[in-house]
């Protein structure tokens, strides 16, 4: 799905936050992280394009994958969109997202052992108060 925005010669930041479901301050922190870099106007307003919404759009499907802002940045170019998915179009970035989701399946292990410890913590104290 190709992302159009109304205004033939870009929007400024609202109107694009509005577009994409995201705040002004997230635009400028893509803009900081040199994931995002709008044109500006003779008097230093900035103005977005169907493509800095495409742009946007790619970088919170990443961001919802767990990758963190400065891996989006070195990814983003290699990634290729049909409009529809996003793939990578660099053959070492599968494997570099294998790593990533390894290293994510290791804090899931993390998260459910504490989880667990946690819940034995809990059923003890429940014992403890009944007795």
């Amino acid at each position: 799905m190709k992302v159009k925005l109304r205004g033939s010669d870009g929007v400024q930041i609202g109107a694009l936050a509005r577009h994409a479901g995201v705040s002004p301050r997230a635009l400028r922190y893509y803009e900081e992280k040199g994931l995002l870099v709008p044109k500006r106007t003779a008097g230093g307003y900035r103005v977005y394009t169907d493509e800095h919404a495409e742009t946007v759009r790619r970088i919170r499907i990443l961001l919802a994958a767990g990758l963190n802002s400065d891996m989006v940045r070195e990814i983003l170019p290699c990634m290729v969109d049909d409009g529809e998915f996003l793939a990578p179009g660099c053959e070492d970035l599968i494997a570099e997202f294998e790593r990533e989701r390894r290293r994510i399946d290791t804090q899931i292990t993390e998260l459910n052992d504490v989880r667990s410890a946690l819940t034995g913590i809990i059923s003890a104290g429940k014992a403890f108060a009944g007795r």
